[in-house]
């Protein structure tokens, strides 16, 4: 894969693979300053026609991952990064099973609380408490006129 094109889920070019080190890709980015980056193979499909690799993130979460030191790689903080559960000793997602190192470290209520998405037990809450509109999100509860 080595000279493979890198291509992001958003069909962004995020550079070229130097190598490949262990389980993760080594994606070197930049003209004048260039900056390497490590991607979890667990997030890469090789196309060797196009000779290029997709990823399945984007390449915003490519560039903030953390950047290769001197060639050294911080394997806790790339597996943190892209939320793998090799990063935490006790993932949220642990289950009575094995845990391997590309399993998720946490459920979609983190992930939806990191994209801005309110839980749902926290909109029930409110909607309990007559603060939002079961219908609108965000919109005060209007008690029926009790007038009649």
């Amino acid at each position: 894969m080595e000279g493979y094109d890198v291509i992001t889920s958003d069909q962004s070019k995020a550079g070229q693979v130097t190598r490949v080190e262990g389980d993760l890709l080594i994606v070197e980015s930049g003209h004048l300053r260039k900056s390497e980056h490590a991607v979890p193979l667990a997030f890469a499909h090789a196309e060797d026609d196009e000779r290029a690799v997709r990823l399945t993130v984007s390449k915003e979460i490519v560039d903030q991952s953390p950047k290769l030191e001197n060639g050294d790689i911080d394997r806790q903080a790339v597996a943190a990064h892209y939320g793998l559960a090799e990063a935490f000793e006790e993932p949220e997602t642990e289950g009575y099973g094995e845990t391997v190192a590309d399993d998720p470290a946490w459920g979609s209520e983190i992930e939806g609380r990191q994209a801005g998405v309110q839980p749902a037990t926290e909109e029930r809450a409110q909607i309990r408490k007559g603060e939002s509109d079961p219908g609108v999100r965000g919109r005060p509860l209007i008690p029926p006129d009790t007038d009649s």
